[in-house]
């Protein structure tokens, strides 16, 4: 609720969302968890009506006979992956059990349990990672899906940073000042008279050039398929199939919004401490860019025989305008989540 000088003025996040709340806290920056390689992960031992992890950060996954995750209620196997950032982790649902992984378990694709390997933020590079730090702890695993996409795409717009062929992370602007302010500490005094030499010159770094949608898909592609190889490679020693999914976006899958989500949507542009979502993504965000970023990771995923599925085109076709799909313009309400858990099911052949 907000009152500045007036009538308490209640938000539509509050009435329409109030599990959000459970998110801002479980994402507040002053209790971020950095650990080693990874550079940050969900909190551990995080408990809330809307979520909740366990001793590692992996959110709990629910299925017919009870929950697991990674770090606690371990199965025997062979068990799936659902791979990504914030969209497999949940953000948005109202319970664990409302979870994509979680409906895939309990309700489309029952077969094999479903673990959720999902963290805000997380880039291909992070996903990747996060997997091989945490991969003793897994039994075998049969399946893994990785549901990704946007963060690569975001992140291409940073093409300024000083990223020696690596991809830019959420938040590597702080990194590398904190970095730099290292460099400075360690930078050795300058010997003998200064008139000797005269001081240095330091060319000044050309303006980046601002990114075009085209280089960014390409940028975006390039780094994803060379994590998705490295995939291939870890996942063939389990004969563990990999697929790849794009996830949806709500300025992708259609035009207009449903009803409540232009509310929130609205509301979100008015608020937003770090700008409207025209500001911040207006680059990536068109429908224009969505289908040439879901063509361009078609025929890569092809190449390498992934299978592959746009998940903005299915919904756009399993959907009606009326549907309430998103709580942000890149989380899912449980309707959502339900919807996409049934879609990838039957374009995936799981069982």
């Amino acid at each position: 609720m907000t009152s500045e000088g007036g009538p308490t003025v209640v938000r539509h996040s509050e009435l329409l969302t109030p599990q959000t709340a459970d998110y801002l806290a479980f994402l507040d920056r002053a209790e971020m968890i950095y650990l080693p390689y990874l550079m940050y992960f969900n909190r551990p031992n995080f408990r809330s009506t809307a979520i909740n992890t366990d001793q590692f950060g992996f959110r709990m996954s629910h299925g017919p006979d009870g929950r697991a995750s990674v770090g606690d209620h371990r199965l025997d196997g062979p068990v799936r992956l659902l791979v990504g950032g914030s969209g497999v982790l949940g953000y948005g649902a109202t319970s664990d059990a409302a979870t994509l992984p979680s409906r895939l378990w309990t309700k489309h694709a029952p077969s094999r349990p479903w673990l959720n390997f999902g963290a805000p933020y997380f880039n291909s590079t992070q996903e990747l990672i996060l997997f091989m730090l945490y991969r003793h702890l897994l039994p075998p695993v049969d399946e893994i899906v990785v549901f990704s996409g946007f963060n690569n795409l975001v992140m291409a717009q940073l093409n300024h940073l000083p990223l020696h062929g690596q991809g830019a992370f959420f938040f590597c602007n702080e990194y590398f000042e904190k970095m730099q302010e290292l460099r400075k500490r360690y930078a050795k005094p300058v010997k003998g008279p200064r008139w000797r030499t005269g001081p240095k010159s330091t060319p000044e770094p050309a303006p980046p050039s601002q990114p075009t949608p085209a280089t960014m898909i390409e940028a975006a592609v390039e780094l994803t398929m060379r994590h998705l190889d490295s995939w291939l490679v870890m996942a063939g020693a389990t004969n563990a199939r990999v697929s790849f999914v794009l996830q949806p976006l709500a300025s992708w899958v259609r035009q207009e919004p449903a009803d409540q989500e232009k509310l929130l949507f609205d509301e979100f542009d008015r608020f937003s401490e770090y700008g409207t979502w025209e500001e911040r993504y207006g680059l990536v965000g068109s429908r224009a860019t969505g289908a040439a970023y879901a063509a361009a990771l078609a025929t890569a995923c092809a190449g390498r025989g992934v299978p592959f599925v746009d998940m903005n085109s299915r919904l756009a076709a399993a959907v009606t305008a009326g549907d309430w799909l998103f709580v942000d313009r890149g989380h899912f309400t449980d309707d959502g989540n339900e919807i996409m858990a049934g879609l990838l099911a039957e374009s995936l052949a799981l069982s």
